[in-house]
């Protein structure tokens, strides 16, 4: 059980669906555009630097799941390069973000200060937005292409739409 202000209260499971999503957001916006690994490492480190900003939040709840996340994903050396983490069917991986994304909803909806759940959805659909507009898509050696693909701007949406922001 996790609580927070001594007020909202998670079992296990919720608080691993809340921990989880921000990460599973990062893979997928990473994902819905076939990138680089250059560009994918681009989107994961903007990814990775969004959800740590999310520590500082005045919001309890995204303060509390950022900081888990970055503990979980471990100490990264200066330098070194971020994991790369790929759906093994790109199309069921996004699919299941966006449920988780709706379960999330639905649990933030029934369980947390208003706040709260609209600072985490927030932050969630920013988090997003940060990876899908790291690095552009297309082009020839970095010059051109789009900053943020139809496919990209599509997940978005739908992550948007699932969290009702």
């Amino acid at each position: 059980m996790v609580t927070l202000s001594g007020v909202t209260t998670f079992t296990d499971e919720e608080w691993g669906l809340l921990v989880g999503l921000p990460q599973s957001v990062l893979i997928a916006a990473s994902q819905a555009e076939h990138d680089s690994a250059r560009r994918t490492r681009e989107e994961w480190a903007a990814g990775m630097t969004a959800i740590a900003d999310g520590r500082g939040s005045s919001s309890e709840l995204v303060m509390s799941v950022a900081s888990e996340v970055v503990a979980r994903q471990g100490d990264i050396t200066e330098g070194e390069e971020p994991p790369i983490i790929e759906f093994p069917d790109r199309d069921a991986g996004l699919a299941d973000v966006i449920s988780r994304a709706g379960a999330a909803h639905e649990l933030l909806a029934a369980k947390a200060e208003p706040a709260d759940a609209e600072a985490y959805r927030y932050w969630v659909v920013t988090l997003a937005d940060t990876v899908v507009g790291a690095a552009s898509s297309g082009g020839v050696l970095g010059i051109g292409g789009e900053q943020v693909t139809p496919a990209e701007r599509s997940f978005r949406d739908q992550l948007a739409a699932a969290l009702e922001v």
